[in-house]
């Protein structure tokens, strides 16, 4: 059985990966109601038949990145899942599983209806292509793209929200959804941090390992007194926009202990990415991660005042007082 992560300062659950909804006064909230590809539960749906049409014209915005304007569909859609790549990306291919970064515009077959585009927030959608996390319609439409292509679908009602629709979107349960998605990136367990590796000199901190092929890196705790403050450093810059404290994170990490070097939790062990908020965090990972870049891999030596001081999670192998050492790679913003 997978061990739940030890990072939450809350006993809540991991974050929900909800799409992003229309909540203009803080984008970097999900919404749990929102329109968005987000499935609403697990899907008992048999796999769809993948056909290339018909499919309605960009009419404008035909660039990758650019919000797109879609046409009516014209005549009666497929019962099957139609699939069309516009713009053929060359980057790492997609796999079911995977969590993908992407921008996308929703809007219903008949009407031409817009429900739902993240160009409009500025925020791509960072979602897991796994069932019950996101409409199969997505799930089958992305996996075996590549990153940097546009791809536009048109999904029946039994691979988007089934009979029930989505009321709050005006999506009825008999309607046909067309998608463009711009597919951005793509991670998966074997993601690692990108960019500059910056020296580590200072021998009374922690040395962390600058491999980058989905490996855990290696963590060596030095014999001298931990720092009684928190340190958070670069181990490899990465150069994407800046963590904001109000934001969520996909990440991969491994924690060892100070005065042990145990690892006491690691997602490389789980073979699975984490996602959470840094409001949700012991204060040590959301002010360590807070300013530092995407892309990046951060060594974050957190003093107990700033992480679970005299009560640690029970069975985590972590005890009373301990420092914590961490290896983080900031692989996306949600």
């Amino acid at each position: 059985m997978r061990r739940r992560s030890v990072l939450l300062a809350v006993p809540a659950g991991l974050v929900t990966l909800a799409g992003c909804g229309d909540d203009k006064s803080d984008k970097s909230k999900a919404s749990d109601s929102s329109p968005s590809p987000s499935a609403s539960g697990p899907s008992a749906a048999p796999a769809p038949k993948i056909v290339d049409g018909p499919l309605p014209a960009v009419t404008a915005g035909a660039k990758f990145g650019e919000k797109p304007t879609v046409a009516k569909g014209s005549g009666a859609p497929s019962k099957d899942l139609a699939v069309k790549t516009l713009l053929a990306g060359g980057g790492k291919t997609v796999a079911e599983n995977d969590y993908v970064v992407a921008n996308y515009l929703g809007q219903i077959w008949d009407s031409a209806k817009v429900f739902d585009n993240s160009y409009d927030r500025g925020t791509a959608l960072v979602i897991q292509l796994a069932q019950g996390k996101i409409i199969d319609g997505w799930r089958y439409a992305l996996t075996g793209k590549k990153a940097g292509s546009r791809v536009e679908m048109s999904v029946p009602p039994t691979w988007g929200y089934g009979t029930s629709g989505n009321s709050q979107a005006g999506i009825k349960g008999t309607d046909t959804l067309v998608f463009v998605v711009d597919v951005q990136d793509t991670f998966n367990a074997k993601s690692s941090a990108k960019g500059k590796v910056v020296p580590q000199d200072d021998a009374a901190l922690p040395k962390v390992g600058t491999n980058t092929d989905g490996a855990a890196p290696s963590i060596e705790v030095p014999k001298s007194a931990a720092p009684t403050k928190l340190v958070a450093n670069y181990v490899i810059e990465g150069d994407g926009e800046e963590v904001k404290e109000t934001e969520s994170v996909l990440v991969q990490y491994k924690g060892v202990l100070w005065d042990t070097g145990k690892e006491f939790d690691s997602s490389y062990n789980n073979g699975q990415l984490v996602s959470f908020g840094l409001s949700q965090v012991v204060k040590g990972w959301a002010q360590g991660l807070t300013g530092k870049k995407v892309g990046s891999r951060v060594m974050i030596s957190i003093p107990p005042a700033l992480g679970y001081g005299d009560n640690p999670p029970q069975g985590s192998g972590i005890e009373k007082d301990s420092v914590l050492v961490f290896s983080v790679d900031i692989l996306a913003k949600m």
